[in-house]
C-alpha cells in the first residue's frame, strides 16, 4: 500500500456488525486508543452491536441504525455534519457497508488487500492494508492499526464497561448458584447448532465436576426453542437466561463464568474479551480463522475432515474462508471430544 499521511489525528472506523466482529475489532480499537491516544477516535457501529460496546474508553460512537433503510443514511449525514477524517478504515466487506462509506468524507479510505475485497469492497477505498495468508479475522483487523503506523502489541486486550448494575447482576448469579459453566448454544444460523443432546449431555458432565449450568443467549426464537431442548434433555439445567439479559449482563456472566461453551456465536467471542476460556464448536467455518481468539487449542471441529471429504483438498489448498455446505455437519462433532476440552479447561 502507498505511504500514509504521517499525521493522521482524526480517524474515522466503518465497522456496522455483527458482534463477533465488532469484538474482533474493538482489539484493534484498544490497541490505537492506548498506543496512539493523539488520535481522535469514531467509530460508525450497528445498534445492536452499540448496546455492548458503548462507553469504551476514548472512543466515539456513532450509531447506524440499518433497519431504517435510506432514512439511517440521512441520519448519519446529521451525525457528521460535514466532518472531515484524515483516514476511514473502512473495516466490512460487505457491499451495505461499502455504500455507507462514500458519505463519509477522509483524505484516506483504507481497505483490505485485493484478495480480501468482496462485494467491489475495492472500488470504495483508495488505499489497502498489508494482506495476510490464513490470518484470524482479529489479526486480519490488526492490519488496519499496522497500516496506521500503531505499535504492535504482543496480544490483544480489552476495554468494553461494564456499569455497576451489570457487574452486581452477575455477582447476584454466582453468589447464588457457586461457580458456573456457560452452554450459549445457538448461533445465527440453525445448520451452525449442535443438537440439543449434545448440549444436555455436556451439561451433565459439568454438573458430575461440580459446577452449575448456565444458558445464555439473544432473543430469537430460535435461541429460546434450543434453550427449551435442553433444558427437557438434562438432567438439570441451573438457570436460563436466553433472551432474559442485556448484552452488557451477559458480558458480566460470561465473565463471572469458569467456562463457555458454545459454537460460532457472538456470546463466545464476548467471553474472549472478558479473559473467559471457551469452547468453540466448528464444522461449517475454519476456526483458525473465526474460532475464540485465546482458545484455538480447544476448538472442538469437524471443519477439516468436512472439507476435505466435499471439496477433495485440504484446508491450506482453499481459499481462506471456504465455508463447508450441509444442515447436519455439526451432528459429527461427539461429546466425548466435548468433555476432553472441558476435563483440559475445568481441572
Amino acid at each position: 500500500m502507498n505511504t500514509l499521511p504521517s499525521n493522521i489525528s482524526k480517524l474515522c472506523i466503518l465497522r456496522l456488525s455483527a458482534i463477533g466482529d465488532v469484538c474482533h475489532a474493538a482489539a484493534m480499537v484498544e490497541r490505537i486508543v492506548t498506543h496512539a491516544p493523539h488520535i481522535q477516535v469514531t467509530w460508525i457501529v450497528g445498534k445492536v452491536e452499540y448496546q455492548l460496546l458503548k462507553g469504551m474508553p476514548n472512543v466515539r460512537f456513532i450509531v447506524f441504525d440499518k433497519r431504517q433503510g435510506k432514512q439511517a443514511e440521512v441520519q448519519l449525514l446529521n451525525d457528521l455534519d460535514n466532518e472531515k477524517f484524515d483516514a476511514l478504515l473502512l473495516m466490512q466487506v460487505a457491499f451495505r457497508a461499502n455504500w455507507v462509506s462514500r458519505l463519509i468524507q477522509a483524505k484516506v479510505k483504507i481497505g483490505f488487500d485485493w484478495q480480501r475485497s468482496k462485494e467491489m469492497h475495492w472500488l470504495f477505498a483508495n488505499k489497502r492494508i498489508a494482506p495476510r495468508a490464513h490470518a484470524h479475522v482479529l489479526e486480519g483487523f490488526m492490519g488496519f492499526a499496522d497500516a496506521l503506523g500503531v505499535p504492535k502489541v504482543d496480544k490483544p486486550s480489552w476495554s468494553i464497561p461494564m456499569s455497576k448494575e451489570d457487574i452486581e447482576f452477575a455477582d447476584a448469579l454466582h453468589h447464588r448458584l457457586g461457580k458456573y459453566v456457560v452452554i450459549s448454544p445457538a448461533a445465527s444460523k440453525a445448520e451452525r447448532n449442535w443438537s440439543s443432546e449434545g448440549y444436555a449431555q455436556a451439561a451433565d458432565y459439568a454438573r458430575t465436576k461440580g459446577y452449575q449450568v448456565v444458558l445464555c443467549g439473544g432473543p430469537s426464537a430460535l435461541d429460546k426453542q434450543l434453550g427449551q431442548e435442553i433444558t427437557e434433555s438434562a438432567e438439570q439445567i441451573d438457570e436460563n437466561l436466553i433472551g432474559k439479559t442485556s448484552l452488557k449482563q451477559m458480558l458480566a456472566v460470561l465473565q463471572r463464568a469458569s467456562l463457555v461453551i458454545a459454537p460460532d456465536t457472538g456470546p463466545a467471542h464476548m467471553a474472549t474479551t472478558v479473559g473467559t476460556p471457551v469452547i468453540g464448536l466448528y464444522a461449517h467455518s475454519n476456526p483458525r480463522r473465526t474460532g475464540p481468539y485465546n482458545n484455538l487449542q480447544n476448538v472442538v471441529s469437524v471443519y477439516d475432515q468436512v472439507i476435505k471429504r466435499q471439496t477433495g483438498k485440504d484446508w491450506q489448498e482453499l481459499p481462506w474462508g471456504k465455508r463447508a455446505k450441509g444442515d447436519t455437519l455439526m451432528s459429527q462433532i461427539s461429546i466425548e471430544d466435548v468433555t476432553a476440552q472441558m476435563d483440559a479447561l475445568l481441572e
